[in-house]
């Protein structure tokens, strides 16, 4: 059986704690193995790491316009399913996550329609969240 291979990113954070209580407590994300200097955690079946950096000089964050919204990069994130998305959406609201770019559909009535939402963590990375109704057009051109 064929499985679908799992992305590993890395990223810097300057607070461990904050981390856990962010991606573990808020996004739900198991943690898997630590040390004094990283945590590794499993969002959904894909391993994140945050690695303890010290605090650096931030420079504004590029962006780029799409559909009318800043995107801020870099940023990553998950393509979830319809439902997730706004459950996901609706337990970032609750928790008072300030959004970059609020819970909204993309694209409305063209090719690569999504729902859409841009959030910082405590260290200030950017994250995407997206779901597709129709999952042809994650990577659709046209309609």
């Amino acid at each position: 059986m064929s499985r679908m291979p799992r992305f590993h990113f890395a990223f810097a954070v300057d607070d461990l704690a904050r981390a856990r209580e962010f991606y573990g407590g808020l996004l739900g994300c198991p943690e898997g193995r630590s040390s004094g200097t990283w945590v590794d955690f499993d969002l959904r079946g894909h391993q994140i790491v945050a690695h303890l950096a010290p605090p650096r000089e931030r420079a504004d964050v590029a962006s780029n316009a799409v559909d009318g919204d800043d995107v801020p990069v870099p940023h990553f994130g998950l393509i979830l399913d319809w439902n997730d998305w706004h459950e996901l959406a609706a337990r970032l609201r609750a928790a008072g996550t300030p959004f970059v770019v609020e819970p909204h559909i993309r694209f409305k009535g063209e090719a690569g329609e999504q729902a859409t939402m841009f959030f910082r963590d405590p260290a200030g990375n950017a994250l995407e969240f997206k779901a597709f109704q129709d999952e042809a057009q994650i990577f659709a051109r046209t309609l």
